[in-house]
């Protein structure tokens, strides 16, 4: 690594931000997080941000932590004042604010790299999903402006699958839809240990890198993994779509739980893709789905 500036780290109490965090910090890189709860984000520290992120713990030592969130523009200006690089999340349901965030970092910051999205099309003027849409809004200024960018965009999270640990400790199955879509997810700390190249080190500028995990698994598949990983028998229950979306309205709105529900049903028919980015990048291969589910096991347990 070249850069061993302080380096901010949005999003940290996250699982993908408290990854990078812990990373960095791991390497012994001097971290500064912006957290509307520096208090939540103490503890954390304090117990070595836990919650199975590995890959270097981080106590408190080198961690200096800013009240506020970007939707504050003066402390975030108090955040990015004096880093060489920002690692950033976009917590907003809208790219509204994008501009005027880029604006404060710009003043500020050199490097820049954003958790972006697959969902982004490049080939498109305008994208056709409102996940895509968003994330191209943000990072259009990003690119419009002096920074030097990286985005990541990562296809499906195996933390999604964080939203069937009620029903798991409760009663042994998961009732969802398309039980046979079968998603490359990735590790939080595979996407974390690009991150970390990325703000470290050179030659990542301009790059738009495409990250998943190791292999599509179906959803099926990964209940079974869960269950065995847990030492419990666990049981799928397709449900009808519809049913589906009611439990995603309790969240999202209306186009992007379509999304969510039309992107389950593409890889029922068509597998996730594959890109070996993390291995090019990190020089070991994304973790599995069974990796990242031994290191959440308490979390279904």
């Amino acid at each position: 690594m070249t850069v061993r500036d302080e380096i901010l780290v949005t999003g940290a109490t996250g699982h993908v931000g408290g990854s990078v965090l812990a990373q960095l910090a791991g390497a012994g890189v001097r971290v500064r997080a912006l957290a509307r709860d520096p208090d939540r984000l103490a503890r954390r520290l304090a117990g070595g941000l836990a919650d199975g992120l590995g890959d270097g713990a981080a106590g408190s030592a080198g961690v200096r932590i800013v009240q506020g969130d970007l939707a504050d523009a003066d402390a975030l200006a108090r955040a990015v004042d004096g880093v060489a690089a920002v690692f950033l999340m976009w917590p907003f349901p809208t790219a509204e604010a994008a501009p005027a965030v880029v604006e404060v970092i710009r003043e500020h910051v050199g490097r820049v790299v954003l958790l972006s999205s697959a969902a982004v099309d490049d080939r498109l003027a305008e994208q056709d999903n409102p996940i895509g849409r968003v994330h191209a809004e943000v990072e259009r200024p990003i690119v419009d402006s002096p920074l030097e960018w990286t985005f990541l965009r990562p296809y499906a999270f195996a933390t999604n699958t964080l939203q069937w640990a009620r029903q798991i400790r409760a009663e042994g199955v998961v009732r969802w839809v398309h039980g046979h879509a079968a998603p490359s997810m990735i590790h939080e700390r595979d996407i974390a240990a690009v991150a970390v190249r990325a703000l470290t080190e050179e030659g990542h500028a301009g790059r738009k890198y495409e990250l998943t995990g190791s292999a599509p698994v179906t959803q099926i598949e990964q209940v079974r993994t869960i269950g065995e990983v847990i030492g419990r028998p666990l049981r799928w229950e397709e449900i009808p779509r519809e049913a589906a979306r009611e439990q995603l309205l309790g969240w999202l709105g209306p186009d992007y739980a379509d999304v969510v529900l039309n992107g389950y049903a593409w890889t029922e028919a068509n597998p996730g893709p594959v890109t070996t980015t993390v291995e090019d990048l990190t020089g070991r291969p994304a973790r599995s789905f069974r990796e990242w589910a031994e290191d959440h096991a308490d979390d279904f347990r």
